[in-house]
């Protein structure tokens, strides 16, 4: 994680309860969610079914010396994501655009095979499969980024920690993502042109002067995992265990499909492929609504809004 995820405030802490027929019921707790489905068979160990999540917990604005950051709890997965604005120069290929980068360091107290260099190809394909669900116009208006074409321009680094490993760490990470990119703000700048034609990038001393990106088309993941003939939602570590090939989807808050990536060694059959498809969408919509209504919810409030805290 970069130095900015160093120094922490107490943050505003969220919760995903059950809900009648409608698959997801919002349990507010001042920002907090939780996703429950009670089907009536098919119910795994835990008692959840098989579309289910487990208790997510979002904090946002926890790391103070950030642009904006969140924090995630899946049951026992637990994510730091902080994001930081710099100025940089717009890419070749894309000279009126900013552009985001991605690092994730996988803690060696998440899980012991993270140990030493253990954790580096995790957090490397995680850091792809970001670049890869990011890799659209429609997730983040990346033109709102361009301060000065081919000259200057907003970089977003976003950097994610790992402080725990629970299952399900693509879905959780997705969330955390989406809600410190909201949280984000963005220094409002000028440019100013002198009469030799030189530029200079004026910042607004105001701090409350800023920009705010908007994530309404920002993809969240929905891990669903083949476990023998069913396949299952935020799987734990004993799930994930039993299943030999999963599913990852990428879905809008429309239920769009920007992405899809299989992993494990197992085999999916058409039929299954298009079966899983269907419960993404059908659970990545309502998780996004959810969350959603939680961060716009959270804003509402301001500075009065309760500060719980990481042991509230």
């Amino acid at each position: 994680m970069r130095p900015a995820c160093a120094a922490l405030k107490p943050p505003v802490q969220a919760s995903l309860g059950p809900g009648g027929e409608h698959p997801f019921k919002t349990v507010c707790v001042l920002g907090s969610f939780r996703v429950y489905k009670v089907p009536s068979s098919d119910l795994r160990v835990d008692g959840r079914g098989c579309d289910d999540y487990r208790c997510v917990e979002v904090e946002t604005d926890v790391v103070s010396n950030t642009s904006g950051s969140a924090r995630v709890k899946l049951g026992h997965t637990d994510i730091l994501v902080g994001v930081k604005a710099e100025m940089g120069t717009p890419k070749l290929e894309k000279p009126n655009e900013g552009y985001l980068e991605f690092f994730v360091d996988c803690s060696a107290s998440a899980a012991p095979e993270f140990e030493g260099r253990g954790g580096d190809d995790l957090g490397t394909e995680i850091a792809n499969t970001l670049y890869r669900i990011f890799n659209n116009k429609s997730s983040i208006d990346l033109k709102s980024l361009c301060i000065s074409p081919r000259e200057h321009c907003w970089v977003l680094y976003v950097d994610v920690l790992l402080l725990e490993c629970g299952g399900n760490l693509f879905d959780a990470i997705s969330i955390a993502v989406k809600a410190a990119l909201f949280n984000t703000r963005i220094p409002r700048v000028r440019v100013l042109e002198d009469e030799e034609g030189s530029k200079d990038i004026e910042l607004s001393d105001d701090p409350y002067d800023c920009v705010q990106l908007s994530v309404e088309n920002v993809p969240c993941i929905v891990t669903l995992c083949k476990i023998g003939y069913r396949h299952v939602v935020d799987a734990t570590l004993q799930e994930e265990a039993c299943s030999l090939a999963s599913l990852l989807v990428s879905v809008t808050s429309k239920g769009v499909v920007t992405c899809v990536r299989k992993v494990g060694k197992g085999s999916l059959d058409p039929e299954s492929i298009f079966e899983m498809l269907e419960t993404g969408k059908r659970v990545g919509k309502v998780l996004h609504a959810s969350l959603q209504s939680i961060l716009h919810k959270e804003e509402s409030l301001g500075p009065k809004r309760q500060k719980v805290g990481f042991l509230g």
